[in-house]
């Protein structure tokens, strides 16, 4: 038995440095996005809502759910499944942390570890109309399922119940990401390796931002240039602002970024589009892009936003111009912005990411 629980506690250990490795990675975490977990006597050990997975290895951001009841309440498709803090054990839980909102996509999974990232190789992917056709060229040979897009919580670990058969280790998450799954960290870590650099393609090269421009259009706004100049693809790729422009990619965009992108009018400043914008009835948009110059970001826009800006770059350069893409519809992109769950997450957000001011 000593052995055991030396061996689980060694997983852990494991597990939180591989978290650690892959949230500090853009092109694979952004953010408080992506998760991973460990089952363990009867318990899943998961990254808690809200909280970064790069911290993983120097805060305790694990929480433990009781399995069973709530295998139970995905069974029964009872709201309760997303609500997994139920079932979380307050004794093992001091600092009342939330289990991610994602917690019944882990359970599902009969592997001890599953390692659930917002990789940018596979949402560029996922995103596309023919995805299963791409994966099944570059993922031959693996036990893999393509889940189409649902809502992250419930609905997600349903559709995933209708695809998983026994052998599956690898979903790929229509307009999401990507999920792996192995008995130890080790095993998960080469499997996420292994499957990011087949789904991996070069992004389109970008023209530089015009940073003399944009401090010019943002002179009498709340907008300043963004923290890494990567985001700047979005807008100075023409290919990828012409995508940005037609919708949302993926749920965390719509969450830390809003609905869709808002594109500068041809003899637009900041403050003319926020004029746009709110005369419309909208918010004053997060990030506003500017086409062939660069993006602006509103001056609170926090880390998190930061995070997704990059990440709308990040995806958009490794679509091909060409492909038919899948935008999440309005219905999908209000289900996201009126869901508890979510407004939690924001809501931790604010609170413990970094203000970039």
């Amino acid at each position: 038995m000593a052995s055991n629980i030396d061996h689980d506690a060694a997983e852990l250990e494991a597990l939180r440095a591989l978290s650690a490795s892959v949230g500090a990675d853009p092109l694979l975490v952004q953010g408080a996005g992506g998760n991973t977990s460990l089952k363990e006597a009867g318990l899943l050990w998961i990254k808690a809502s809200g909280t970064w997975l790069m911290n993983a290895a120097t805060t305790d951001i694990m929480v433990p759910v009781e399995l069973a009841p709530l295998l139970d309440a995905v069974a029964r498709k009872s709201p309760a499944a997303e609500k997994a803090d139920q079932f979380t054990p307050a004794d093992l839980n001091p600092h009342r942390l939330r289990p991610s909102i994602e917690t019944t996509v882990h359970a599902l999974l009969p592997q001890k570890i599953v390692v659930h990232v917002h990789c940018v190789e596979t949402i560029a992917i996922a995103v596309q109309a023919n995805a299963e056709a791409l994966l099944e060229e570059r993922l031959r040979g693996l036990d893999w399922a393509f889940v189409p897009y649902r809502r992250p919580g419930l609905p997600l670990a349903q559709g995933i119940a209708e695809r998983l058969q026994p052998r599956t280790n690898v979903l790929v998450l229509g307009n999401h990401g990507l999920v792996v799954a192995a008995d130890t960290v080790a095993e998960a870590s080469l499997l996420l390796r292994r499957v990011t650099g087949l789904l991996a393609r070069p992004p389109r090269a970008a023209p530089p931002p015009d940073v003399d421009a944009l401090i010019r259009l943002a002179m009498g706004s709340g907008y300043r240039l963004p923290v890494a100049v990567e985001a700047h693809a979005a807008a100075t790729d023409l290919a990828s602002c012409r995508i940005a422009a037609s919708g949302s990619l993926y749920p965390d965009h719509v969450i830390f970024l809003g609905a869709g992108s808002v594109i500068a009018g041809p003899n637009e400043n900041a403050a003319a589009v926020v004029a746009r914008t709110t005369g419309a009835g909208q918010p004053a948009p997060a990030s506003i892009l500017f086409p062939g110059k660069g993006i602006l970001m509103r001056r609170d826009a926090n880390a998190g936003a930061e995070a997704m800006a990059r990440c709308l770059a990040d995806v958009a350069a490794r679509i091909d111009p060409a492909a038919r893409v899948n935008y999440l519809s309005l219905e999908q992109n209000a289900e996201l912005l009126n869901w508890d769950a979510e407004k939690y997450r924001q809501e931790l957000n604010r609170r413990s990411a970094a203000t970039l001011q």
